[in-house]
C-alpha cells in the first residue's frame, strides 16, 4: 500500500507538466505557438515528450508500476476477506474481562432467544459448547467495511483501465461548419481543422458519416450566448435524417458522438479587380470575447487576372486583415461592440498586396495575413489606415479595386469525439462512491455471551476498529437479547482495541 501512494504521488507530479506546455492531443496550435515562442527551449523539451506528457514512455511507465501495485494490494486482501467471509467468529477469550466492554447479567438469559435476536440484527454467530462445559454465543458483524475498502481500490483500478483505454483507442477532430450545403462535411482527417488519433486507430476505421448545417440560431444575454441550436441533416452509410444538435444534446453515431461546442460568423465580401473581374468569398472569423468581436482575413490568391495576356501577377495578390464587431456603435469611440447580436455588422480592414506566401507550401493560420510575408516586404499596405465599412459599403483601394461587404453568416463548430473508455471510467467512479459509504461509515466489531457453569452469564465487546459507539452499542445489544437480565457489572480493561 505504500508503494501505491508513492506511485499515486508521482503520477500526480508527472501530469504537472501535461498542465503547464501545451499538449498536442488538445491543440497543436498551441504547440506551434510555443515554438515560435520559445525556438532555443521548445526542441529540448520536446525530446524529454513535453508536448505529449500522456503518451510519453516515462508517464506510462508509472501508470503501469501503479495499475500493478494496486492489483498486488487488492488480490491479496480479496482472498483474505473471502477466508473471513467463511470463517465463523473466534470464540471469546478464557478471560472475557479483559475485553474493552465486559458486563456481568444477572437475570434469566435464554441461549436460543439470544442467538436468534443477534441473526435477527444481521449478526453472523456460532454457538459453541466448550471442554469445560461453558456455552459461548460469538457474534461478529462489519465485513461491509473491508469489502468497501476493496470495492474502493478496485475502482481506482477500473477507472485506470478506462482511462488507459481512452488514450489507446480514441481519436477526436474539431471542424467549423458554415451554413448552407456547399459546406458540408464528410468524415475524414483531410476535413477537420484539428484532430488527434490514439495510438491504435487508423483512419480507415473513422465511420463514415456526413453532416450539412442547414441552420443556425443563437440566443444572447447581455453578457454574450447563452444557446446554441443547429439543425443538420445527416447521412450514415445507407441512412439519412435531419438532427436539432444542441449543447450537451449530441449526435450519436454507433458509439461516435458530435458536440456543438461554439459559434461564430462568417462574413461574405465581394473583391473586384483592376481588370473589372469579381470574387466573392466568404471567411470565418474568430471570436475574441463574449461579445463575438471577431478577428479574420480575406486572402485572394488569384485576382488581378490580365484579360490581354492571360496571365496573373503574383506580385498583385490582395489580403485582407479584418476585425468584425457585431453591434458597431458609432457614437462612441472606440471600435469594440458590447452586443453579440448582428444590429450593425461592421468590418474594419487593413489592405495588402504582394505575395501572399501561399505558394510556399508551409501552414498558416486562415484567420491572420502572414506577418513573415509582410516584414520581408512581400507584402505592403496599400491604404493609409484602418478603413471602417458596414454592411453594404465598398472600400476601394488605390489600384481602383475594391471590396464590398455582402452579408455576414453564421457558422457552428462542431466536435466529434470517440471515447470508449468513458463508459469504463464511469463505471469505476461509480463502484467508488458506492464503496465510500461502507468504507467510512461500517466499523468492524464482535460480540460474545457465555453462560459459564457456575451459573453466571458475561457478556463482552470489542472493536476491531476505532470508534467512541462501541459501548453504547453493547448496552443497547444486550437489552435486547437478554431483555429479562439487568448488566450488573461493568469491568475497566486495560485494552481499548484489537491489534
Amino acid at each position: 500500500m505504500r508503494t501505491a501512494l508513492l506511485l499515486l504521488l508521482a503520477l500526480a507530479l508527472a501530469a504537472i507538466p501535461g498542465s503547464t506546455f501545451p499538449q498536442r492531443s488538445i491543440n497543436s496550435n498551441d504547440v506551434a505557438g510555443f515554438y515560435s515562442e520559445y525556438p532555443d527551449l521548445a526542441p529540448i523539451l520536446d525530446r524529454l515528450w513535453a508536448f505529449d506528457v500522456y503518451a510519453s514512455p516515462w508517464f506510462s511507465a508509472i501508470y503501469l508500476l501503479l495499475m500493478i501495485s494496486l492489483v498486488g494490494c487488492v488480490l491479496p486482501r480479496a482472498v483474505a476477506h473471502l477466508k473471513a467471509l467463511r470463517t465463523a467468529p473466534p470464540d471469546a477469550p478464557k478471560r472475557m474481562d479483559i475485553l474493552p466492554w465486559h458486563r456481568r447479567l444477572e437475570g434469566r438469559v435464554d441461549q436460543g432467544s439470544a442467538e436468534a435476536a443477534l441473526r435477527r440484527r444481521r449478526w453472523r454467530t456460532v454457538r459453541r459448547e466448550g471442554a469445560d462445559g461453558a456455552v459461548t454465543v460469538a457474534a461478529e458483524k462489519g465485513y461491509l467495511r473491508e469489502t468497501g475498502n476493496l470495492l474502493f481500490h478496485l475502482s481506482i483500478i477500473v477507472v485506470l483501465i478506462g482511462v488507459a483505454a481512452d488514450r489507446q483507442l480514441s481519436w477526436f477532430g474539431s471542424r467549423i461548419l458554415a451554413e448552407g450545403a456547399d459546406y458540408g462535411f464528410c468524415n475524414n482527417l483531410q476535413q477537420y481543422d484539428e484532430y488527434g488519433l490514439g495510438p491504435w486507430v487508423e483512419e480507415t476505421e473513422l465511420p463514415p458519416f456526413c453532416l450539412t448545417l442547414d441552420d443556425f440560431t443563437a440566443e444572447f444575454q447581455d453578457n454574450g450566448p447563452t444557446a446554441f441550436d443547429a439543425d443538420v441533416t445527416w447521412a450514415y452509410g445507407d441512412q439519412t435524417g435531419t438532427y436539432d444538435l444542441r449543447v450537451n444534446h449530441p449526435l450519436n453515431f454507433d458509439g461516435t458522438n458530435v458536440f456543438l461546442i461554439g459559434h461564430g460568423y462568417v462574413p461574405v465580401v465581394t473583391y473586384t479587380d483592376r481588370y473589372g473581374q469579381t470574387t466573392t468569398t466568404r471567411a470565418p472569423f474568430l471570436p475574441q470575447d463574449s461579445f463575438l468581436n471577431s478577428e479574420g482575413a480575406f486572402k485572394l490568391p488569384n485576382v488581378n487576372f490580365n484579360p490581354e495576356t492571360g496571365e496573373v501577377d503574383q506580385n498583385n495578390e490582395t489580403g485582407f486583415d479584418a476585425y468584425l464587431v457585431p453591434t458597431f456603435d458609432p457614437s462612441t469611440a472606440q471600435l469594440f461592440g458590447t452586443e453579440p447580436e448582428l444590429n450593425n455588422p461592421t468590418l474594419a480592414l487593413t489592405a495588402y498586396q504582394g505575395d501572399l506566401g501561399l505558394g510556399d507550401g508551409l501552414p498558416e493560420s486562415v484567420y491572420s495575413i502572414n506577418e513573415d510575408q509582410i516584414a520581408s516586404g512581400a507584402l505592403e499596405q496599400v491604404n493609409d489606415e484602418v478603413e471602417v465599412i458596414g454592411l453594404g459599403d465598398v472600400m476601394e483601394l488605390p489600384d481602383g479595386s475594391t471590396l464590398a461587404f455582402d452579408d455576414v453568416e453564421q457558422y457552428a463548430v462542431i466536435q466529434v469525439r470517440y471515447t470508449p473508455g468513458a463508459p469504463i471510467v464511469l463505471a469505476g467512479v461509480l463502484i467508488l462512491l458506492a464503496a465510500l459509504l461502507p468504507a467510512l461509515a461500517v466499523r468492524r466489531r464482535r460480540y460474545w455471551i457465555r453462560w459459564n457453569l457456575d451459573g453466571t452469564v458475561e457478556a463482552a465487546g470489542l472493536n476491531r476498529n476505532d470508534y467512541d459507539g462501541l459501548e453504547t452499542e453493547c448496552e443497547a445489544l444486550t437489552r435486547t437479547v437478554a431483555p429479562e437480565a439487568e448488566p450488573v457489572t461493568a469491568t475497566e480493561s486495560p485494552i481499548r482495541s484489537s491489534t
